[in-house]
């Protein structure tokens, strides 16, 4: 259940709050190579794509679908590429999350462990108890 205070703004591609009730599964911070650890993408857009997919695969894989994601954290080596291109920030979110946007917070960093990581997103997902 997404939480709205009263009178506040609208909130833009994410929630305030998110209550949910079952199994909680956290997903170490994804990155935008693929499963054999290979970076196909150099852009921001294809590397914040892929770490999506990632998180994706994993939630699948406890049993879970997006749906059940209550929380995304983002750390972005450059805030000024990352709102440059909003649009298709807001398109390639939904290509792999659909409209489905929970509590998220985003935070700039000066690196990432791997040099070439533009952006590492980790994941709160809460599942069904008999998932």
């Amino acid at each position: 259940m997404i939480i709205h205070p009263e009178g506040w703004k609208p909130a833009k591609g994410y929630a305030n709050g998110v209550v949910a009730e079952g199994k909680v599964l956290f997903v170490g911070g994804q990155i935008g190579w693929n499963g054999q650890q290979v970076f196909e993408a150099h852009d921001f857009i294809g590397q914040m794509t892929q770490a999506l997919r990632n998180i994706r695969d994993v939630v699948e894989a406890a049993g879970g679908t997006v749906e059940m994601i209550t929380r995304l954290t983002w750390f972005v080596t450059d805030k000024k590429e990352y709102l440059a291109h909003q649009a298709e920030v807001g398109m390639a979110y939904r290509e792999v999350m659909g409209y489905h946007f929970p509590a998220m917070t985003m935070v700039v960093v000066a690196a990432l462990v791997e040099d070439e990581a533009k952006v590492e997103i980790e994941a709160t997902a809460v599942l069904p108890a008999s998932a």
